[in-house]
């Protein structure tokens, strides 16, 4: 499934109820979803505010996969070269005077097991992948 979404926050979030349908259908579990959804939210907003300025007239591209063994979301657009996937230290808690950036980063890690960019055809793309279980009864 693809979705081509305007650069708006009200598109993140169709694409985020995209994902809960694609996922249920699959029968992934609601934590699972609960996770991969936080993880769409960041990345897509990350887009949306960052690579494409909130500019409503540019476009991202949204996939999501279900693999059997796994569920992955890819997003793709045509921002300014950015790999999410560098390395950043663990911001502390207290830290007032970090610059910008760090916690979306660890959040996503966080709810999947592997992230994966590249930069192909001028486009950025972000491959999120979080292994799942079979549902009970087809293991």
């Amino acid at each position: 499934m693809t979705l081509k979404l305007h650069a708006t926050p009200e598109e993140v979030m169709r694409a985020v109820e995209a994902l809960r349908a694609f996922g249920e259908a699959h029968q992934i579990t609601e934590k699972t979803l609960f996770g991969l959804a936080l993880a769409l939210e960041e990345c897509g907003s990350n887009i949306v505010n960052h690579a494409l300025r909130r500019d409503a007239r540019q476009t991202f591209r949204v996939s999501f996969e279900h693999t059997g063994s796994a569920m992955v979301i890819e997003l793709r657009d045509r921002g300014p070269k950015f790999d999410p996937t560098q390395p950043v230290s663990e911001p502390a808690a207290d830290d007032d005077e970090r610059p910008p950036g760090g916690w979306g980063t660890q959040l996503v890690r966080r709810n999947t097991d592997e992230v994966r960019y590249t930069r192909a055809d001028g486009e950025n793309v972000l491959r999120l992948t979080r292994r799942i279980d079979a549902p009970a009864g087809q293991k």
